[in-house]
Parts: C-alpha cells; sequence; structure tokens
C-alpha cells in the first residue's frame, strides 16, 4: 500500500532517468500499420473507427479546417490510448499529468487563434466587442473576452487532467479499502471488488469521451478561427 496517496501518480524512474519518453511512445506501439494488401478484423475496425471520426469532426469544417484532419486523428488516437494504459496494473498514466496536458493544450490552441487572426482577422477581433455594445462597457467587456479566450487551454487541460486523476483516486481508494476489508468481513471485501469492476468499466468509458472531448473541443476552436 503506497504511503502517499498520490504516489501513483509520480513519473516512474530507473537510476535516475525518468520514463515518461518510453511510456508516451508506448501506446504507439498497439496500432497496426494500414496493410493494402493484407488486411484482418483488427485493421478494418481500425480503418471503420477513423472514417466515422474523420465525418465526425471534419464535415462541419471550411477546407482549410480540414487541412488538420490528421493532426486531430492523431490526438485522439493518442490521448486515448494513453488514457487507456493507465487502466492496466502496475502502469502509469501520462495524462494525470497537468504540464504534458498544457503541452497539448497550448500549442494547438494558439495555432488556431493565429489562424484566425491570418485568414479571419475582422471576425476573431470581431468576437472580442460585439455589435451594439454600450460605449461604458466597452473596456470591461474586451477585458473579459480576452480573459476568457486565454483561459481556453488552461480550462482543456484540466478538464483531461481532472477527470482521469479523479477516476484513478477513486480506484486507489477503493482498492485499499478492499484489501483491507478481505482480511475483516469477506462478503463486504466482495462487494467492493464488484464495485471496483465495474468502477473501471467506467473508467473505460470516461477514457474514450475524454479524448473525443479534447479533441472536439480542439476542432471546434479551429472551426471559429478557420
Amino acid at each position: 500500500m503506497n504511503q502517499n496517496l498520490f504516489a501513483s501518480f509520480n513519473v516512474p524512474m530507473i537510476l535516475g532517468i525518468p520514463l515518461i519518453t518510453l511510456i508516451i511512445m508506448f501506446p504507439t506501439m498497439l496500432i497496426t500499420p494500414p496493410n493494402k494488401l493484407l488486411s484482418n478484423r483488427l485493421s478494418s475496425l481500425q480503418q471503420l473507427l477513423i472514417q466515422l471520426l474523420l465525418k465526425q469532426m471534419m464535415m462541419v469544417h471550411s477546407i482549410k479546417g480540414r487541412t488538420w484532419s490528421l493532426l486531430l486523428l492523431a490526438l485522439i488516437t493518442f490521448i486515448t490510448l494513453t488514457n487507456i494504459l493507465g487502466l492496466t496494473p502496475y502502469a502509469f498514466t501520462p495524462t494525470t499529468q497537468l504540464s504534458m496536458n498544457m503541452g497539448m493544450a497550448i500549442p494547438l490552441w494558439m495555432a488556431t487563434v493565429l489562424m484566425g487572426l491570418r485568414f479571419k482577422t475582422k471576425e476573431s477581433l470581431a468576437h472580442f466587442l460585439p455589435q451594439g455594445t454600450p460605449a461604458p462597457l466597452i473596456p470591461m467587456l474586451i477585458i473579459i473576452e480576452t480573459i476568457s479566450l486565454f483561459i481556453q487551454p488552461i480550462a482543456l487541460a484540466v478538464r483531461l487532467t481532472a477527470n482521469i486523476t479523479a477516476g484513478h483516486l477513486l480506484m486507489h481508494l477503493l482498492g485499499d479499502t478492499a484489501l483491507t476489508l478481505s482480511s475483516i468481513y469477506l462478503s463486504s471485501s466482495v462487494i467492493t471488488v464488484i464495485v471496483i469492476i465495474l468502477l473501471v468499466t467506467l473508467e473505460l468509458g470516461v477514457a474514450l469521451i475524454q479524448a473525443y472531448v479534447f479533441t472536439l473541443l480542439v476542432s471546434l476552436y479551429l472551426h471559429n478561427n478557420s
């Protein structure tokens, strides 16, 4: 049992060398490379999911926005596999690190904003001051809209970090409870184990949903600026 509740979120290290890079690269090894000459059920399922995701995210975008299709597809695949990696025993979830999520959110958000300032300058600047705003409220409204713009990447990263971390903490607490009850009340321990199994199933859905939400919000920012 870990003495620190948050010890499972520390980056694993061997001989003082952090393994975060190898852990981040590991999920990409789970994807089978496309093979046009020899296909199987797994590759066919991957192609079907790719087509559904691209259709869902790209149908509202302009031609400039659709150039991001490969990036958005790689993003949702990476976050999904990384979240699922954390559900395996003795594994580490990189998406519980706020620094990593900020590293994904800020460049993507900044790219969409710069794209909007380049191709839709008037429309992008018009969001800071809606038409018909009373003159006394203009300075305050510009400040509020500017703050809300810069909060977007922070909210994007914090949302992913909080949801993944909360689920892992809950599983950690229930696991310790089941271990303690196993030596006291066996029936209560069995019930707790069943709850943990149901919670793991729920966390699997959360891992998929949070990856989709993160990518969908980036796609929404892109749609507003392309």
